[in-house]
C-alpha cells in the first residue's frame, strides 16, 4: 500500500484547496478528504474488499487529481510551524510525556481535517517541549494550533508559536505567544 495521497491546488482566487486519500484497513475503506485549507474537510467513505482494490483506487484517486491541476507540495515550499509548551522542569515530568502524547495527538487530527499539514516530531529541550509541524500555509496553521490548544486544554497560557521556511530551520519568527515575548528559539 503506498500510504497517502496529499495534494493541492490554489483557485483563481489564490485560496489554497486540497485533496486527500488514503485505505483504512481497520475497516477496509478507501477514505478521501477535501476542502479548503483551513476549513474542516469533508469526508467520503467506500467500503472496499481487498488492498489490491484500494491500491486501484489510489491509482485512479491520484491520476483524477493531476488531471484536476492538484499536485504535492514539496517541503522546501512549506513552512515548519512550532507549538512550544514552557515546562517547570528542564527534561520535562510525567505529566509533560502526557502533555506531549496529548498535543501531538490532537493536532495531528487538528490539522490534517483542515488539509494544514503534518505533526513531524516532538522533543523536550530547556524548560521547553517543542512539537514541528510541517505546513503548507503558516498564518492558517497558527491559528488553527491556537484554537486546537484551546479546545484541547493542552495549557494554552504556557503556548508559543514560532514558524521558519522548511529551508530555513534556524531562522523561527514569533508568531504567537501567551506571555509578552518579542522572540522564539527553540
Amino acid at each position: 500500500m503506498s500510504g497517502i495521497v496529499r495534494v493541492y491546488k490554489r483557485d483563481d482566487e489564490g485560496t489554497l484547496h486540497f485533496r486527500e486519500a488514503w485505505f483504512d484497513e481497520e475497516y477496509s475503506q478507501f477514505v478521501m478528504n477535501f476542502g479548503v485549507v483551513g476549513h474542516q474537510s469533508k469526508t467520503e467513505e467506500t467500503d472496499v474488499s481487498d488492498a489490491e482494490g484500494a491500491e486501484s483506487l489510489l491509482d485512479a484517486f491520484a491520476a483524477q487529481c493531476q488531471e484536476d491541476g492538484y499536485a504535492e507540495i514539496p517541503n522546501e515550499e512549506q513552512s515548519w510551524v512550532v507549538a512550544q509548551f514552557a515546562l517547570k522542569t528542564r527534561e520535562g515530568t510525567e505529566r509533560d510525556r502526557y502533555l506531549e502524547q496529548k498535543a501531538k495527538d490532537a493536532l495531528i487530527s487538528h490539522l490534517a481535517w483542515r488539509g494544514l499539514g503534518t505533526v513531524e516530531r516532538s522533543e523536550f529541550t530547556d524548560y521547553k517541549l517543542n512539537i514541528f509541524c510541517l505546513c503548507p500555509e503558516v498564518n492558517k496553521a497558527v491559528n488553527a494550533i491556537k484554537v486546537c490548544a484551546r479546545g484541547e486544554d493542552l495549557d494554552f497560557t504556557k503556548l508559543s508559536i514560532g514558524a521558519a521556511p522548511y529551508t530555513e530551520p534556524g531562522q523561527f519568527k514569533l508568531k504567537h505567544s501567551a506571555k509578552p515575548a518579542n522572540s522564539f528559539s527553540l
